[in-house]
């Protein structure tokens, strides 16, 4: 065969390569991604974007823009051309900063603060980093339930062996620490909790706190303790940080996000402070995942906690306003009932008092009222029954959405 048909042939082969089948797709996804639970969040996050005549209560994300001195501090970084990589774990003055505000606002006290904390894309990517550097497959965590629609599949991502622990509406979702006593097995590896919590609001008294703090050190479990909505306490309670409680520096994994407390959901960054031999690891998976955090966000979180702090002060009040608002609003709807008042974060996680299932119940309402919820079955199975409403949105919205579902005879 001459040249010129030889390279016609193969001209031809790399014009006809053959589509990968949609059978054969299920052979190369890797067992570990399929096995991920169907998520009905992504498209609820889309209609929320880009449905203009929907209402949305559903995603939890702040509807305050990012303060003026944060967006000026990375604008004037960017200006700079601080677009170079950051330390793996963070600029050193920032992670500074977080410890003197871990000091002076959680009571926490570091060993090594330099060594002991890692500024992370988001408080999510900390806690996936937490999972990679303690659990090994077939190993146990225990996780509430329900929860933040994350833990239960980043354990599963990381081979590890979810167990849930139930919370219960009847008692403002509150953990019950012999509950979590009766689930360890040899195999127990860690402990997650979150307060305030996603999706229910509730916030863990510093009795529950010490109650699993002693589980924890009898068991050598480390706690992984998600406090991201740490600013939004509202009434009587009182955030408490588990890493504060005596004895339990060594235990606990605190993470902590930017996005909520100071309205910078785009912006991606948190940071975790732990064990400086827990946080080595979390830093060195941090460098073949995302390497560093964004620089210039990282100038902005540096503003964030170096401004007056009567902007955060502003929008907790805002809140409490609207949560008061929608926990009245609710008790003239027909087919959702508030057990106990939430006194966290920016939800309300009633139960549907009409038989239908969550997904069933949330389709429906958007379909009648052009209003969306989040269903309950997406934090979980112990959240089948109950719809998660997010309040953090105008007092404006709140009051339609709710005449809508009134309208609509929910």
């Amino acid at each position: 065969m001459c040249a010129s048909s030889r390279e016609n042939n193969m001209h031809h082969f790399l014009n006809e390569k053959k589509r990968i089948s949609k059978s054969r797709w299920g052979h190369i996804i890797s067992e570990r991604v399929s096995e991920l639970p169907d998520s009905e969040f992504e498209n609820i996050m889309k209609i929320a974007k880009e449905d203009q005549s929907v209402i949305s209560l559903g995603p939890g994300e702040p509807d305050f823009d990012a303060p003026a001195p944060i967006v000026n501090a990375t604008i004037k970084a960017l200006k700079e051309g601080k677009t170079h990589y950051a330390s793996i774990p963070g600029l050193p003055a920032l992670r500074e900063m977080i410890a003197r505000k871990l000091k002076k606002e959680n009571h926490i006290s570091l060993d090594d603060p330099m060594n002991e904390i890692c500024v992370t894309a988001g408080s999510t990517e900390g806690l996936l980093m937490g999972l990679l550097s303690v659990v090994d497959a077939g190993e146990e965590v225990l996780t509430p339930n329900p929860a933040f629609l994350a833990y239960e599949p980043m354990i599963d991502m990381v081979t590890g062996e979810p167990v849930p622990y139930k919370l219960s509406d009847k008692d403002g979702f509150q953990i019950h620490p012999e509950e979590i006593r009766e689930k360890i097995t040899n195999k127990t590896r860690a402990i997650i909790l979150n307060t305030p919590a996603n999706p229910t609001g509730s916030v863990l008294s510093k009795k529950v706190l010490e109650e699993i703090a002693d589980i924890a050190v009898e068991n050598e479990l480390i706690v992984f303790s998600d406090e991201a909505y740490e600013k939004f306490c509202f009434g009587k309670s009182k955030h408490v940080s588990m890493a504060s409680l005596n004895g339990m520096h060594d235990y606990v994994l605190t993470f902590h996000s930017f996005s909520k407390s100071y309205a910078m959901p785009g912006f991606r960054l948190g940071y975790v402070a732990g064990h400086h031999e827990l946080v080595k690891k979390m830093s060195q998976i941090h460098i073949y995942t995302s390497l560093a955090a964004s620089t210039a966000n990282q100038y902005g979180a540096m503003a964030a906690l170096e401004m007056n702090q009567k902007y955060v002060e502003k929008m907790k009040h805002s809140y409490d306003e609207r949560r008061k608002l929608t926990l009245q609003l609710l008790k003239n709807t027909h087919t959702l009932h508030v057990e106990k008042e939430p006194e966290g974060a920016f939800y309300v996680f009633p139960r549907i008092t009409n038989g239908k299932k969550s997904s069933e119940y949330v389709h429906t309402m958007l379909k009648k009222a052009k209003v969306l919820m989040v269903p309950g079955n997406e934090f979980g199975k112990h959240g089948e029954g109950f719809a998660r409403i997010s309040y953090a949105t105008g007092k404006d919205k709140i009051k339609e959405a709710f005449e809508r579902i009134k309208q609509a005879g929910f």
